[in-house]
């Protein structure tokens, strides 16, 4: 168990976001883009895709409408937590280039090996990684190798995932990488490399009797 904590550490971080979603328009200078990094588009359809995933797998794993919706009512920032987690791949992949850090195949399977003998199987292992952050079965060998990278530039670095040069290894790729979000997710803080909501005071409408309520 211990071991499992420390491989998800990182993605704990990158799902931990949780706030409203604000109703901006589309980013102008890159229509359709849900994140532009290093240069890269993530396509709107991209992230909904991969939201759509989650929700499939999370609607064929339960018996009932009921439990389909508790199911959704947990992950309902499930979208900006995707988001976040699909740029945080990229800038980590990106420090762990910076340090000469790769992971291969092989170390992918030892490591879900391992975490399925301590789940009871495979099965197991998809339903905790999917009611726990929200990764489809199909994206389960991604976050393990995001948690692979982590951990080995971590080691590279000398040092541990929470300590504050393996984060600012991450500021320094994420300044790198210029990653620029669509305002409707909000922006992305390089500094800690998360994603962060966007301060948009112009979504208040002053009301006629002269009163202030929010959009």
């Amino acid at each position: 168990m211990h071991r499992r904590r420390r491989t998800a550490l990182v993605l704990s971080a990158a799902l931990a976001c949780a706030a409203p979603l604000l109703t901006a328009c589309s980013n102008d200078a890159h229509p359709g883009a849900a994140a532009v990094v290093g240069g890269q588009r993530i396509t709107v359809a991209q992230l909904e895709n991969r939201v759509t995933e989650v929700r499939d797998a999370q609607r064929a794993a339960v018996t009932d409408e009921a439990q389909y919706a508790q199911a959704i009512a947990k992950t309902g920032t499930l979208t900006r937590d995707v988001l976040h987690g699909m740029v945080l791949d990229r800038v980590l992949h990106r420090a762990a280039e910076d340090a000469h850090v790769s992971v291969t195949r092989k170390e992918v399977q030892q490591l879900r090996a391992g975490l399925e003998e301590q789940a009871g199987g495979s099965k197991g292992l998809e339903t905790a990684w999917l009611q726990q952050y929200g990764i489809a079965p199909e994206r389960l060998d991604e976050s393990l190798r995001l948690q692979l990278e982590a951990q080995k530039l971590a080691a590279k670095l000398g040092t541990d995932t929470s300590d504050p040069a393996f984060w600012g290894a991450l500021t320094k790729a994420s300044k790198e990488l210029d990653v620029d979000l669509n305002p409707r997710y909000g922006t992305w803080d390089a500094q800690k490399s998360a994603r962060a909501d966007a301060k948009t005071p112009w979504v208040r409408e002053v009301t006629a009797a002269g009163g202030e309520r929010t959009a």
